[in-house]
């Protein structure tokens, strides 16, 4: 199978996705913290204000977490169109295009002066973030997702639960690298949300450059696993 076939199926090693977890906690504090309270990863999150807001009749407040969702799902339809064969032809390497995407768009989002507005920084966020983590599902041999954490406390648990109950090796494994990834979102929240408040959009500049460390990471494994 070619290598633009089957590139979404390399897992990435423990520290890459702690920091693509770490990345995706740290941005969903920023749009939150610095967007009038709009998540550009947990889309659960968007969909239970949206819900809140049109129920009380607050449609302004509904109507501001719609271009979130609508980004996201653009950027998973724009993730799966990047492995089509007639695309592959021409984007021989999309996981590592989905990582210099992300890395640009921060970019963007820093210098940008008097930035963009709130709509457009959280449709940006949502559109990158939905690339990175359609692109980047599987941690070692096992699936994850690198800009949400509620799946991941769930496996983490769920083997740690396995690992003591049937003394399953492999699930202590699991356990670990889960608990470890939930940790780097948590600490890339903790972070985002006081640089937000210090930096405002200039937060993404911290972001941007973990994610360029992921990128040279990415890049290593790949040449090691070779």
């Amino acid at each position: 199978m070619p290598e633009t076939e089957n590139a979404r199926l390399t897992a990435p090693s423990l520290p890459l996705g702690v920091l693509l977890s770490a990345g995706g906690g740290f941005l969903d504090a920023f749009t939150y913290v610095g967007h009038h309270g709009v998540f550009a990863n947990a889309q659960t999150g968007n969909v239970v204000l949206l819900g809140i807001s049109a129920a009380t009749g607050h449609w302004a407040d509904a109507v501001r977490h719609v271009p979130p969702l609508l980004a996201f799902v653009l950027g998973v339809l724009t993730a799966e169109a990047l492995v089509l064969p007639r695309v592959a032809r021409f984007v021989r390497r999309p996981m590592r295009l989905a990582l210099v995407l992300e890395i640009l768009v921060l970019a963007v989002l820093a210098v940008v002066p008097g930035g963009l507005g709130d709509t457009a920084v959280v449709v940006l966020v949502a559109y990158v973030a939905a690339v990175q983590a359609t692109s980047f599902r599987t941690l070692r041999r096992w699936s994850y997702n690198s800009v949400m954490t509620t799946g991941n406390l769930r496996t983490a648990t769920s083997a740690a639960f396995r690992a003591v109950a049937r003394r399953d090796r492999e699930a202590a494994e699991q356990a670990g690298a889960f608990g470890v990834i939930c940790l780097g979102f948590l600490a890339g929240a903790a972070a985002g949300a006081p640089l937000t408040l210090l930096l405002g959009d200039a937060a993404t500049w911290p972001v941007a450059a973990l994610l360029a460390i992921g990128l040279a990471l990415f890049l290593y494994d790949e040449r090691r696993s070779r």
